[in-house]
């Protein structure tokens, strides 16, 4: 079976596209791949992010190794000002962004069209964040959260081989061969 991981040079040409510093006048962070994602001896990385995703380094990010960054997905490190009732292009104008770093830990999913906002600084080690969903709080370990905002749905739990070769192999819907 092919490797779901990126190559290191397909991960060198992904970041390239990915990694964005849209204030970089104000602050430019890094992307900061853990050394753990470079030490698995069956592959090159242990690491898939989408050529589609955006990672927004105005602030850092720090990310751990077997995650999946899906397409569509964007990481904030940054917000605007929005207080006040000045025009708030000429407050950004004045003062800038507000930018904070963010910590991604070891097999965090965020499934295709997520939103991690500026306010979420820690995700930790397993957590799944549903497609379309919009982050804006931190969630704990192994939580599973969905929704605009999310919200915790379900946590991950466990699972022995045999329930794993069990979800595997349940039956699936099938269209009918008959169809053109």
């Amino acid at each position: 079976m092919p490797s779901t991981t990126l190559t290191r040079e397909r991960l060198d040409h992904v970041l390239e596209q990915a990694v964005r510093h849209p204030h970089g006048h104000v602050h430019k962070g890094k992307l900061i791949l853990r050394p753990d994602v470079f030490t698995d001896p069956d592959r090159e990385t242990n690491i898939l992010i989408s050529r589609f995703a955006l990672l927004d380094c105005t602030g850092s990010i720090e990310l751990g190794p077997w995650c999946n960054i899906s397409a569509r997905c964007r990481i904030y490190t940054h917000d605007h000002i929005h207080l006040g009732r000045r025009p708030l292009l000429a407050v950004e104008q004045e003062y800038g962004v507000i930018w904070q770093d963010k910590k991604i830990g070891t097999d965090v999913w965020v499934h295709d069209g997520a939103i991690i906002l500026y306010q979420v600084t820690h995700i930790p080690d397993g957590v799944v964040i549903g497609a379309g969903s919009v982050l804006t709080k931190n969630p704990g370990p192994y939580e599973i959260w969905a929704g605009n905002p999310a919200r915790k749905i379900d946590i991950r739990q466990e699972a022995t081989q045999q329930q794993i070769e069990e979800c595997s192999a349940r039956q699936r819907f099938r269209l009918s061969p008959s169809l053109p």
